[in-house]
């Protein structure tokens, strides 16, 4: 490919492209597992056999970046870490699809100078993705990025005392970056993924790896009905069970998303099933799962191409130039920063209906609440009932599913209802399921379910309670 570009630019470009494929972790690397290991030596030989094929892995300039510029503004990953380390500092809770509020005058003045100083960041490493693309791209200038300042945005007074004693010294928000496409083709399919992530929100708390990619992939609710159809006889799951949980998948993305960049570490699937820092989680329960349940599929879809998960859910990958082996938290590591590993996932999403089946049965085993318990108080009294005893209707369920998602658990629900119990002086289980709506609405987590028009309503409260709102988008 011809850029017309210095070679001193070229140089400078390829270092970035390895960069680029190293994940930002704190100075820490990936290092190798120690025995015993997953792979025998006739899997690992085949698994690099196929990398080796000429063609399968090409790091390139991105399509389109004369439009876009070489050099792009990014959220620097230390200050991301930054800004969730400050909303923890002040104990704001809320989902990762929002900015945390401030609760009082004094975090209005803190948030009022982040904020200035995320515009002067941005703006700053601006004029350097501005002035790099001048010395490489020359006469082509790339289309201006509408979400930096047009003006010169002030420099920020000095960091107010109580925040800088509250979360340390702030890093810079952003920096000037360039970006790198992965093509990963395997012989049915060929993937594309460009690292450095372009968030919608500058102050976005998750972003932890620089070289991470991510991929929606297709949304479920545009599976063709008659294949959706085929995957629940799959899975044995009911239509009722399935609207519940794509309604909430559609805060997710498809059965082939994949996302490497946030604190999920490694995530796939149409729920996100996250592997985190552990290198095991969600989506390792769900690897070793399908792997019990169809050792044949689960070979043909990951460990062919040096993906294998360990009797201990958690992950064990090949490196696939080298053979080295890695184990656990390294091999998430590994993964966020060999895009051809990744992939590997994607094309599972896309062409396996066994591994999509397996989403589907994970999803319901792991995150549907119907079966939960709860014990709240009931006339002053503890008292133990099954989620279906209360939320019954299908927008209750979403909701409690969204949260458990997301969080890992349903949070406040057993205050709530106990709050329900106490101000309608309920004597039993059923009065208190009689204000499912209000329960509902004051578990709302990233979205409403009341009113949507696709999921099964609860019926209206006998009258208004004042409940404590469980967190979320209000």
């Amino acid at each position: 490919m011809r850029l017309g570009i210095s070679f001193a630019a070229l140089g400078t470009m390829l270092a970035v492209s390895a960069a680029a494929q190293t994940p930002a972790t704190n100075g820490a690397t990936t290092v190798a597992a120690t025995p015993p290991y997953s792979f025998a030596s006739d899997e690992m030989a085949k698994a690099l056999s196929f990398w080796a094929q000429p063609g399968r892995y090409t790091v390139s300039t991105p399509d389109g970046y004369r439009d876009k510029g070489l050099w792009q503004v990014r959220l620097t990953v230390i200050g991301s870490t930054w800004i969730w380390n400050y909303n923890r500092a002040r104990k704001a809770i809320v989902p990762p699809t929002q900015d945390a509020t401030a609760a009082n005058p004094q975090q209005q003045v803190w948030d009022q100078w982040i904020q200035s100083k995320v515009d002067r960041d941005r703006w700053e490493a601006y004029q350097v993705a501005l002035q790099s693309n001048t010395q490489i791209l020359g006469a082509t200038v790339p289309k201006p990025d509408k979400t930096i300042p047009v003006s010169e945005p002030p420099k920020p007074t000095p960091i107010p005392a109580d925040l800088l004693a509250l979360a340390g010294p702030p890093p810079k928000f952003a920096e000037a970056v360039v970006p790198m496409q992965h093509r990963i083709s395997f012989d049915d399919d060929t993937l594309t993924y460009c690292d450095k992530v372009r968030l919608g929100n500058p102050k976005y708390a998750y972003y932890r790896f620089a070289s991470g990619v991510m991929d929606e992939g297709k949304a479920a609710k545009t599976v063709p009905p008659d294949r959706i159809h085929s995957l629940l006889g799959l899975a044995g799951l009911d239509d009722s069970t399935w609207r519940i949980m794509a309604s909430v998948s559609g805060l997710e993305g498809g059965f082939d998303s994949i996302n490497t960049y946030d604190t999920g570490f490694v995530s796939a699937g149409f729920i996100q099933f996250a592997c985190l820092k552990e290198g095991g989680g969600s989506l390792g329960g769900l690897m070793l799962s399908y792997k019990q349940d169809k050792p044949d599929k689960f070979e043909s879809d990951f460990q062919r191409f040096g993906i294998d998960i360990a009797p201990d859910g958690k992950f064990d990958v090949v490196d696939p130039d080298t053979g080295a082996e890695y184990h656990g938290p390294d091999a998430a590591l590994k993964i966020i920063e060999d895009k051809r590993l990744i992939a590997v996932f994607q094309r599972a999403g896309q062409i396996s209906d066994d591994f999509i089946a397996e989403q589907i049965k994970a999803a319901k085993s792991m995150f549907y609440p119907a079966d939960d318990t709860v014990t709240f108080t009931l006339n002053s009294t503890p008292i133990t009932a099954k989620v279906t005893d209360i939320i019954r209707s299908e927008a209750g369920l979403a909701t409690l599913m969204d949260r458990k998602v997301n969080t890992g658990s349903l949070g406040q629900f057993a205050a709530i209802l106990s709050s329900v119990a106490d101000q309608t002086h309920a004597t039993s289980v059923a009065d208190v399921a009689k204000f499912e709506a209000t329960i509902i609405n004051a578990m709302k987590y990233r979205a409403s379910y009341l009113g949507n028009p696709g999921l099964g309503q609860p019926d209206p409260s006998p009258y208004e309670l004042h409940l404590p709102f469980a967190g979320g988008k209000k």
